[in-house]
């Protein structure tokens, strides 16, 4: 019971993040599912659900990524270089320090958007620097399922609209986890032994997904915003204190 529970916990948060924001599967995730599993099994099933929930969201932003194809290809060309290597260093890392590495992205990314105002923005292209981020983008989607999490700190660092960057966030994400998820399954990752859990853990996540995205076009771009920085910031802490304590 104890690990249907940290299933289902994990893929409802996942799911409304990926409905609200575009990314945040793997963060919101993998906190419960490693847990239960070895990490090679907890970022396979965070990979499937990821691709599941942000195929959702796609709809909600299809004019601007058509809108923006080259922009998209900036950042994810690059990151299909970064993919391999990231999936090599899966196989190598223990759950703890990939907990620990989960809870410091989310602790990073809130403090990042606490400071965004007072930090420089770029209004010219920049395609050298999207390429780099794409690929250490690539790189964390092999790891962990964490494409979006350095591309989603970028973006805020450009004057685009929350749709305009989700145009970017939602189809990266997609690609690249679907990509990593084809890798691993090629590797055995997807056993019979992972397919129940799997299964529970798409149900939710695709409905809870549903339940972020209408948030997303209800919400004003502020509330967006500190609506984000708060599920971060507390996760990020709940996270770290069950580790230490």
């Amino acid at each position: 019971m104890d690990a249907l529970f940290l299933i289902i916990a994990g893929a409802a948060a996942a799911g409304f993040v990926n409905g609200l924001a575009g990314f945040g599967t793997a963060l919101f995730s993998l906190g419960f599912w490693l847990q239960v599993f070895s990490p090679v099994q907890a970022v396979a099933m965070t990979l499937i659900v990821s691709c599941a929930t942000g195929l959702q969201g796609l709809w909600v932003v299809r004019r601007e990524i058509r809108a923006q194809k080259r922009r998209l290809l900036r950042f994810l060309i690059p990151a299909l270089f970064g993919i391999p290597l990231g999936l090599l260093a899966l196989g190598l890392i223990e759950p703890r320090p990939l907990k620990f590495l989960i809870a410091g992205f989310m602790l990073v990314y809130a403090a990042f958007f606490l400071i965004r105002r007072k930090l420089p923005h770029f209004d010219r292209p920049t395609p050298a620097a999207d390429a780099g981020i794409g690929l250490l983008g690539g790189f964390l989607g092999g790891l962990a399922g964490l494409s979006g999490a350095l591309p989603a700190m970028w973006c805020a660092l450009r004057p685009w609209p929350r749709h305009e960057t989700r145009a970017v966030l939602q189809p990266f994400n997609v690609v690249v986890l679907a990509i990593s998820a084809a890798f691993l399954a090629v590797q055995g990752a997807y056993t019979t032994e992972l397919l129940l859990p799997l299964a529970i853990a798409l149900a939710v996540a695709v409905a809870t997904a549903q339940i972020g995205i209408m948030t997303f076009k209800r919400i004003s771009d502020s509330a967006f915003r500190w609506l984000i920085i708060a599920l971060m910031l507390v996760s990020g802490l709940v996270l770290i204190a069950r580790e230490l304590f």
